[in-house]
């Protein structure tokens, strides 16, 4: 239960760090509530899942997720740089959460 903890959280760090651009500043009520609310609960998840996760582990992986979501998002949304080498970074990304979780 605590990878699936661990992969919402990452999920809803996607969703905040997303949701910051569209605060513009923290003056939008809307996109701000969110934001926040997708901050608590995704910090809340993370330390759920650390209850049964090596700590270096769980949070490398969140923050990977967090990363790989908002990098892909923001080449998707705000047409942000697909480049060779920014595609080929993010799979290193996903190597490296692979390889953290085959030897958890």
């Amino acid at each position: 239960m605590a990878w699936v903890y661990l992969t919402i959280a990452g999920l809803l760090e996607i969703v905040w760090a997303i949701g910051l651009k569209y605060t513009e500043g923290f003056t939008r009520l809307g996109p701000t509530a969110i934001t926040v609310a997708a901050m608590v609960a995704s910090v809340v998840l993370l330390g759920i899942a650390l209850r049964d996760l090596p700590v270096g582990t769980g949070y490398a992986i969140w923050t990977g997720i967090g990363t790989i979501g908002t990098a892909v998002l923001g080449i998707m949304l705000f047409h942000e740089p697909a480049t060779a080498l920014r595609l080929a970074s993010i799979g290193l990304i996903v190597a490296g959460i692979v390889g953290l979780k085959l030897v958890s």
